[in-house]
């Protein structure tokens, strides 16, 4: 598929109308968008393919029918990402399309970007096997389509490709500017996932650290700091400083930022997750520490350039490993300066030599097919999901629907009423999530149900999470006394019983 993908560009490329820099500047764009797009296939169109993803589309829907995010529907991620989903409800055709084509575009560009990074520290071929092995490897940590990271890596990379390179430059007039470009795209990206702090964090002291070198003086190191600092925050602090405006400023700040910390963490799981997620990232050490010891250093590489990106490296792993969940998706922003750094071994071609990056794209194939068809045998079709949304929607007869385990995107398909802002099913049936909600999810549930809903939807199958016992009581208690079940339905592997009001 790589290799089809692959001579078709360059076909193209070829053309006697091309010049050399011509090609080589549409032959990766072309090679990226195929060989993304044949990686995406089989999960386009599905609207229940991950549980995030239709969460944000779900809220991109309401924001457009006039709810306010963390007010009428509520969730911890930044404004920016639904204001992002918000735009793309806009625009015409299917919206479940709509985002994962805009997240492929993204992915594309963010390739790109590890593409021109990788060309100071490798050949032109090792850097575009570099930008391609981004693009195998989202699926295989289920972060192809619309989770955050695919929309905040863009500015991130190209926030990184300016601050490594003007780290590099001795002397440079205009380092305080760029710093300031740096900070923005930064805030900009904050603002879709806030765990981007660490990267900017460290591109911001790799910064200052060549204001140091420069002999800058104590006190420009200090107001440039504060003015890039503040630069990075703009964009949240506006958002902040909206809704204060308008009499939201607590709640903004309950969900934003003190949420976080009352999320519990299965450590049994978690642990589980990383070791799979460092067993999977073997054929990135194996390129990136091994490689580097057993082979002689290629002519294109920069020192100071791979010092730089090897910091940020660093950074986004410690965002990774910060908050102690180590969900397979959260590993999304490590993936864009890994495979920067294995872009030398790609570059290999000798015998002897080229198994290190043989191996990291063959591994990644591997899991790019396998990943993606797991995912669809576990979260079903477009027309098993179809079916199950008909189902709700018959009985309903104008009241709303309760999600109380199942697929948030059952409110956007039925456009059914929402009894309760905590839309996003685990947050009210989840135990890790009882401390973080600002109220008590026993409480909340108790409200919905005396707001009697027309359907109310449960897991009939294993669920992922700890369950929260004391609402799955009062669930269990609701149904029996006032609800009967009327339906089974199956998406994928997981089943799910449909229970309306008795008549």
């Amino acid at each position: 598929m790589i290799a089809i993908g692959r001579a078709a560009a360059r076909r193209l490329a070829a053309h006697p109308g091309f010049t050399a820099g011509r090609r080589l500047g549409i032959a990766s764009p072309l090679l990226y968008l195929a060989a993304g797009f044949v990686l995406r296939l089989a999960m386009f169109g599905k609207p229940a393919f991950q549980s995030d993803e239709q969460f944000y589309l779900l809220v991109g829907q309401r924001m457009a029918e006039g709810a306010l995010p963390y007010v009428d529907i509520w969730d911890r991620k930044p404004y920016g990402l639904f204001l992002l989903y918000r735009s793309l409800i806009a625009l015409p055709g299917d919206p479940v399309l709509a985002y994962q084509l805009a997240g492929l575009l993204f992915s594309v560009l963010t390739a790109l970007a590890i593409e021109r990074m990788a060309r100071r520290i490798a050949t032109p071929r090792g850097a575009q096997a570099a930008g391609l092995a981004y693009l195998i490897y989202q699926p295989v940590f289920n972060v192809a389509l619309g989770q955050s990271p695919v929309f905040y890596n863009l500015p991130v990379a190209l926030a990184a490709m300016l601050a490594i390179g003007a780290s590099a430059r001795r002397q440079d007039a205009a380092l305080g500017r760029r710093g300031l470009g740096v900070m923005l795209l930064l805030g900009l990206a904050m603002q879709i996932k806030y765990s981007v702090v660490f990267e900017g964090v460290g591109l911001g002291l790799m910064l200052l650290s060549r204001g140091i070198r420069d002999g800058w003086s104590l006190p420009r190191l200090g107001a440039t700091a504060l003015l890039w600092a503040g630069a990075a925050l703009a964009p949240t602090l506006a958002v902040w400083a909206g809704y204060a405006h308008t009499g939201h400023g607590e709640a903004f700040v309950q969900a934003n930022f003190l949420s976080i910390f009352g999320r519990m963490t299965d450590q049994k799981d978690a642990f589980a997750q990383l070791a799979k997620e460092a067993l999977a990232l073997i054929p990135f050490a194996l390129a990136i520490i091994l490689a580097p010891h057993r082979l002689s250093p290629l002519p294109a590489s920069h020192p100071a350039i791979l010092t730089g990106i090897r910091i940020w490296a660093l950074s986004a792993v410690l965002g990774f490993l910060a908050f102690g969940t180590w969900y397979d998706h959260y590993l999304g922003p490590v993936l864009v300066p890994l495979c920067v750094l294995a872009a030398p071994a790609l570059a290999r071609s000798a015998p002897g030599e080229r198994w290190y990056g043989r191996l990291l794209l063959g591994f990644g194939l591997l899991g790019a097919v396998i990943v993606p068809a797991l995912q669809v045998r576990e979260r079903g079709t477009s027309a098993e999901f179809a079916a199950a949304s008909a189902a709700v929607s018959r009985e309903l007869h104008g009241r709303c629907l309760y999600v109380y385990e199942g697929d948030s995107a059952l409110y956007r398909t039925t456009r059914a009423c929402i009894p309760t802002r905590f839309a996003y099913p685990s947050h009210l049936n989840a135990m890790n999530e009882a401390g973080a909600l600002g109220v008590d999810p026993v409480a909340e549930v108790s409200r919905v149900l005396a707001l009697r809903p027309g359907v109310i939807v449960v897991a009939e199958s294993s669920r992922p999470n700890q369950p929260n016992f004391r609402t799955r009581a009062l669930i269990r208690n609701a149904l029996a006394r006032s609800y009967e079940r009327y339906e089974g339905v199956v998406i994928g592997t997981r089943k799910f019983g449909l229970y309306r009001l008795r008549r």
